[in-house]
């Protein structure tokens, strides 16, 4: 079998089979197959498409091309992803709620890139928290606490890193059989039993479009259902930043205040409804009694107290968590104006994700330092009235570009002499789970 042949099928609108695609990958793990060719082949790929099959056997290839979890615990382990939004720290909140539901949660996260936030970022502005722990760590924890949050492992899905950094320079990122066997193909390396996927649309997500997240949601879930695997996708508005924080070290302290049960509506709403989902999955009962269930995990503080023993047990400070006064906080703050009175029709999310990076919130290349303290608090959201002169944002920095960041997002908050119509949180689901399993 040649490259030059698989190539030249997909160009032409064939499909691959199972050995084409394990030979590709094979190769451009091992080397064998150059960087051109890659490039080649997801460009057939990207302007052809991929049928259902095509992309489970490229998400199975991805798993298999290295090392593969193996934590033994009793009973069902779980796992949530999110596409990637701005504001989006519900793995914070979710996690933590679902492991003091008895279900165990072993979860991988990422860092940062461009406009949207990693949960391994935010979770390393707690004072010696570790995301850089080994496989026997992280079974460990996972086996005592219930819960784990680490880093990516250096050889776990190690063709997803050669196929994302060839894509992210080919222009072929925003393809949906690439992102799905993405998504899956590290998930299922893990070993999960349950995944519920959080698939963001609107400005401030990859999917800009509700039928674009729509086919990335299913063809997710049914990578999933081919795996067996208990598998939904909530499709959830990311038109808004989620919550009021933006910034590594200041979501951390929303979503600690969620977990004490004061934070932001529509973060513990959506937290609530993706915690549910998980415990549903899990045979905890119907989503209107898990949804109960999660929040008197909430209420009774019982979620807060597992999150602080996953901080402790991997090196952070845990009086962090009760008192957040502990995180530093930039030595800047400035605001954002309104120039003049109205309702906020819309926001650009992306620009406002943009804008803390321009601060020091984000980076633009994977091996940029960030710092934890920057960021953006909004203080009128979509909907709400502000006089001119009303306080829209709070720009908190050190060494950032806040003249930019100012510019960017008052021309990214648009206002109108009427409310806007209101957009549900929640606007699709798409589910699957074994009937065996039920």
């Amino acid at each position: 079998m040649r490259a030059y042949d698989v190539i030249k099928h997909k160009r032409d609108g064939g499909e691959l089979s199972k050995e084409q695609i394990r030979f590709f990958v094979d190769g451009l793990v091992k080397g064998s197959i150059p960087d051109y060719q890659v490039s080649a082949l997801l460009m057939a790929i990207y302007f052809r498409g991929m049928t259902d099959s095509e992309t489970a056997e490229l998400t199975f290839a991805i798993r298999d091309s290295g090392d593969k979890l193996d934590i033994k615990v009793d009973g069902l382990k779980a796992d949530k992803h999110s596409t990637g939004g701005v504001g989006d720290k519900t793995s914070l909140v979710v996690m933590p709620i679902v492991a003091s539901c008895g279900i165990k949660v072993a979860k991988m996260s990422g860092r940062g890139l461009g406009h949207t936030g990693g949960t391994v970022d935010k979770l390393e502005s707690i004072q010696g928290f570790d995301c850089a722990l080994s496989a026997d760590e992280f079974s460990k924890t996972v086996s005592e606490i219930g819960l784990s949050i680490t880093g990516q492992s250096g050889n776990l899905a190690p063709a997803d890193k050669i196929l994302y950094a060839l894509r992210d320079v080919t222009a072929t990122v925003d393809s949906i059989p690439l992102i799905a066997s993405s998504i899956m193909g590290k998930k299922l390396a893990v070993g999960d039993d349950v995944i519920v996927l959080d698939v963001k649309c609107g400005s401030g997500a990859f999917m800009k479009s509700y039928g674009d997240s729509e086919r990335l949601a299913s063809a997710c879930v049914n990578i999933g259902k081919a795996a067996g695997k208990r598998i939904s996708a909530l499709i959830t508005d990311m038109d808004v930043p989620l919550g009021n924080a933006i910034g590594n070290s200041l979501e951390v302290i929303e979503a600690i205040e969620a977990l004490k049960g004061s934070g932001p509506s529509d973060l513990v709403e959506l937290s609530v409804a993706l915690a549910a989902e998980i415990l549903h999955l899990s045979g905890q009962g119907s989503l209107i009694e898990c949804e109960q269930r999660a929040r008197e995990q909430i209420q009774s503080g019982k979620a807060l107290d597992v999150f602080a023993q996953m901080v402790e047990s991997q090196g952070g400070n845990k009086e962090w968590v009760f008192d957040t006064a502990f995180f530093p906080k930039a030595k800047h703050i400035v605001s954002v104006i309104a120039d003049k009175s109205g309702y906020i029709e819309r926001v650009n999310a992306e620009n406002y994700g943009i804008a803390a990076s321009l601060l020091g919130a984000g980076r633009s290349k994977a091996d940029e330092s960030i710092d934890h303290t920057a960021g953006i608090i909004i203080r009128k959201k979509v909907g709400d009235f502000v006089n001119k002169g009303d306080e829209i944002a709070s720009l908190q920095f050190n060494n950032g570009n806040v003249d930019q960041a100012i510019k960017l997002i008052s021309e990214s908050t648009i206002l109108s002499h009427v409310p806007p119509k209101k957009r549900p949180l929640l606007l699709g689901r798409i589910g699957f789970a074994p009937k065996e399993k039920q």
